[in-house]
C-alpha cells in the first residue's frame, strides 16, 4: 500500500535515488475503453499514456539518478506505431533530462515461435542516448549523477534460452525445469563473480519466483516459463533486486530488498482490487530502502446480484447499481434470473442507471427452472420403487401436473412390459425367478 517502506542496511556511503516501474503494457484492454471522440484514440490508451506520464513526471521533478523498467511494455512484440508512439514520447523525456533508463525485456516484448528479438531493441539499435536494452544476462556499469552503479539485467527466460532442443529430448517437464533452473544458476554465478564489491550493485529481473503471489499475469504467461527459487536471487552481492511480471505490488525479499512494484494500470477485472503504481528506491552500500507510489488510475468495478428470488427484478436490479461507486469506472454487471423474468428487464432503464460509468458491459446469467434441489426421497439412498419414485417426482412439479396421470399410465405399461420380456428370457434359459425380488433385482441388472 501507499506509504510501505521497508529498509536494508549495508555498508556506508552516498545513496542513488532510482524509480522502478514495469508492466506498462500500452496498447491492451482496449475492450474496456471507448472512443473519444476529441482525439480519435481509445480511451485505455489515454489513461496507459497519461499514467505513465505520471511516473516521468516524478521521475524528472525529483530528480532521480536513474530509471528501472522491469519489462512488459506493450502486449505483444508488435504493437502498432501509434502505441509505440506514445510509449516512445514520454521516455524521450528522460533523455532529455539525462537521466539514464534500463529497459528490461519481458515476456510480452518477446517475438513468439523462436523469431527472436524484442520489440524495446528498437532503442539499442538508435542509439538512443543513455538508455540500455536488457534483452540478455548481462552486467551493465553505469554512470549517475552520485557515482557509479552495477546493473545485471535478467530478461524473460524461455527454455530456448538457455537449452537445445536435443537435451530436452526424453525428459519429463520437471525435468525440464530442474535443467533450466541449473543452467540459470550457473550464468548467474558467472555474472556475480565479475561484479566489483565496491560498486551498489542491482539485479532487474523479468521473472515469476516461487514466493509471489500472482495475479492476472499467471494466465498471460501460461506454458511460457518457469518459476525461479527465491534462493537463486537473493545474494548478499545484490544491495536491490528489482523485479518485474507479477501484476500485483509486493515485497518478496527483505534481505536483499527486493520487490515487484507491480503493473502501472489495471489490465483486466482480476486485478480490481489492487493498488497500482511505482517505487521510488534510495540505494546505497550504506543503506538502501523503498517506497510504494501509489498512482490514481481508473476504477474497475463489478456488480453481482441474484434475482432469481425477487418479485420485482428490475427494481433489485437498479437498487444494486451505485451511481456514485461507478461514475468513471469500467463497470460489469452480472446478475441471475429466470427465464420469466426476462421480459421483467427493462434494457433502456438499465443502461440509463450504467450512463455514469466509463463503460460497462452486461452479464445475465439464466437459471434453468429445470435446476432445482433434490428431493430427499429420491437422493442416492432412496428405497423408492421406480413407479413410486417416478409419482413423488410428479408431486412436486405443478407444471407437469396436467401430463401426471398419463405419465404415470405410460410408466406402468413400460413396466408391464418389462416383467413380460424378463419372464421370456428367464424361460428360455431354463432357470426360475423363485420371488418377485428376485426378477425386481434381475430387471435392475
Amino acid at each position: 500500500m501507499a506509504g510501505e517502506t521497508v529498509t536494508k542496511p549495508v555498508d556506508e556511503g552516498s545513496e542513488v535515488k532510482i524509480l522502478h516501474l514495469s508492466d506498462i503494457h500500452m496498447g491492451s484492454g482496449f475492450s474496456h475503453g471507448r472512443q473519444n471522440p476529441e482525439t480519435g484514440l481509445n480511451t485505455r490508451l489515454e489513461d496507459s499514456v497519461a499514467t505513465l506520464s505520471r511516473c516521468i513526471d516524478r521521475a524528472i521533478a525529483e530528480p532521480v539518478d536513474l530509471v528501472l523498467f522491469g519489462g512488459d511494455a506493450f502486449p505483444d512484440a508488435t504493437p502498432p506505431p501509434l502505441v509505440q508512439q506514445a510509449f516512445a514520447s514520454q521516455f524521450r523525456r528522460l533523455v532529455d533530462a539525462a537521466i539514464p533508463t534500463v529497459l528490461l525485456v519481458g515476456n510480452h516484448d518477446q517475438h513468439s515461435q523462436g523469431l527472436g528479438g524484442a520489440s524495446l531493441c528498437i532503442y539499442r539499435t538508435l542509439g538512443v542516448p543513455g538508455f540500455i536494452v536488457g534483452d540478455r544476462l548481462e552486467t551493465h556499469r553505469i554512470e549517475t549523477s552520485k557515482g557509479p552503479i552495477q546493473i545485471v539485467t535478467l530478461p524473460w527466460l524461455t527454455r530456448s534460452t538457455l537449452l537445445t532442443r536435443p537435451e530436452t529430448e526424453g525428459l519429463s517437464l520437471g525435468q525440464v525445469n530442474e535443467l533450466l533452473i541449473d543452467r540459470l544458476r550457473v550464468a548467474l554465478e558467472g555474472e556475480i563473480r565479475q561484479l566489483d564489491p565496491a560498486i551498489p550493485t542491482i539485479l532487474l529481473a523479468h521473472l515469476m519466483t516461487d514466493t509471489a503471489r500472482f495475479g492476472a499475469e499467471r494466465f498471460l504467461a501460461v506454458g511460457k516459463g518457469f518459476t525461479v527459487p527465491m534462493a537463486i536471487l537473493a545474494r548478499p552481492c545484490f544491495d536491490y533486486v528489482a523485479l518485474g511480471h507479477v501484476h500485483r505490488h509486493q515485497v518478496v525479499c527483505e534481505s536483499p530488498l527486493m520487490i515487484y512494484p507491480g503493473s502501472i494500470e489495471r489490465v483486466d477485472f482480476s486485478e480490481e482490487k489492487e493498488d497500482k503504481g511505482y517505487v521510488m528506491v534510495s540505494l546505497s552500500k550504506a543503506n538502501t530502502h523503498a517506497e510504494f507510489c501509489a498512482l490514481p488510475v481508473r476504477a474497475f468495478r463489478t456488480i453481482k446480484t441474484d434475482l432469481t428470488q425477487q418479485d420485482d427484478p428490475q427494481a433489485a436490479l437498479l437498487k444494486a447499481i451505485q451511481p456514485g461507486a461507478i461514475a468513471d469506472a469500467v463497470v460489469r454487471l452480472i446478475y441471475k434470473l429466470r427465464a420469466d423474468q426476462i421480459d421483467q428487464i427493462d434494457g433502456a432503464a438499465l443502461a440509463a442507471a450504467l450512463a455514469p460509468a466509463h463503460t460497462y458491459s452486461i452479464h445475465p446469467e439464466l437459471v434453468s427452472q429445470l435446476t432445482r434441489p433434490r428431493l430427499p426421497e429420491l437422493g442416492a439412498d432412496s428405497a423408492l420403487e421406480p413407479l413410486a419414485a417416478l409419482q413423488a417426482y410428479l408431486a412436486n412439479r405443478e407444471d407437469l401436473q396436467d401430463l401426471a396421470e398419463d405419465m404415470i399410465a405410460a410408466a406402468q405399461s413400460l413396466l408391464r412390459q418389462d416383467d413380460v420380456l424378463l419372464a421370456s428370457r428367464t424361460a428360455e434359459s431354463g432357470d426360475e425367478l423363485s420371488t418377485v425380488d428376485d426378477a425386481k433385482q434381475l430387471r435392475l441388472l
